[in-house]
């Protein structure tokens, strides 16, 4: 069956306000949300009034897997308002099972789009003070129009309540419409969860996005892109780091959706 995004919807309360929640695809138990990038910012931006408060995951492959084996982390992705396929194969999955318009969302695209948008006022809350700075001056020569309210890096460690009330209280001062969260999964998905109706603004982790746009990271090219081979690419620049992680989540993944794979290569024999 084809699902027009935004057409089949479910109501959700956000602090007393209708915010229309987009249709999904279950993809291991994980709600992801189906549309193009085109439907979706223009979901999030006519809802951000709406939004205040809730959250958004960017989930691929690796986040999928553990939200699988980990039901509290299920929890925190399925209580997010939209959930986007960052991962090229969860966009697959979701096509296999009928959703003909789900299209891959990566996060540094969608921070790309709404870095483009005048008036959207947006906070940055991880990474190092080192590369917010490079951040800040590369936004800043790219997007002259673009509204950065604030910037903070916090500290490595677990912060005590008094702490994270004021970095809460400093965070909603500043009033923005859009907190972007590069903490690294499954660290921010979880903040965003505890942060729920705290911070004033609709929160989106977006991972490696803050080095992606500082230049600390370079993005697979887009061949590797369209053949969702983005991961082959972080591999090769960080083995070290990704390789058991790579290695085992798109195990459990590929057997996981073995039948699906099965049906998408008979699929693309036939194209």
């Amino acid at each position: 069956r084809q699902v027009e995004y935004c057409k089949n919807i479910v109501k959700i309360q956000v602090d007393g306000m209708s915010f229309k929640q987009p249709e999904y695809c279950s993809v291991l138990g994980v709600h992801v949300t189906v549309g193009d990038m085109d439907s979706i910012k223009k979901c999030v931006l006519d809802n951000i009034e709406e939004l205040r408060g809730k959250y958004i995951c960017v989930s691929n492959v690796h986040t999928t897997v553990t939200a699988y084996e980990n039901r509290n982390y299920r929890r925190v992705q399925n209580g997010a308002a939209m959930v986007f396929p960052d991962g090229g194969p969860l966009s697959i999955v979701c096509r296999l099972r009928g959703y003909k318009n789900a299209s891959r969302v990566t996060g540094p695209d969608f921070m790309g789009e709404i870095f483009k948008e005048k008036g959207v006022r947006q906070f940055f809350y991880g990474s190092t003070p080192e590369t917010l700075d490079k951040l800040r001056g590369i936004l800043e020569k790219e997007h002259p129009d673009i509204q950065i309210c604030g910037m903070y890096s916090p500290p490595f460690r677990t912060l005590s309540p008094q702490e994270d009330e004021e970095i809460v209280g400093m965070i909603n001062a500043a009033k923005p419409d859009i907190v972007w969260i590069g903490l690294g999964a499954p660290k921010q998905e979880n903040w965003m969860a505890k942060h729920e109706g705290r911070i004033n603004a609709v929160m989106v982790g977006v991972g490696a996005g803050f080095d992606y746009f500082a230049g600390n990271i370079k993005r697979a090219p887009m061949i590797m892109q369209k053949l969702s081979l983005e991961w082959l690419y972080r591999l090769v620049q960080e083995p070290k780091r990704l390789y058991k992680r790579y290695f085992s989540t798109n195990t459990v993944f590929l057997i996981a959706n073995y039948r699906l794979w099965k049906q998408y290569r008979k699929i693309k024999k036939r194209r």
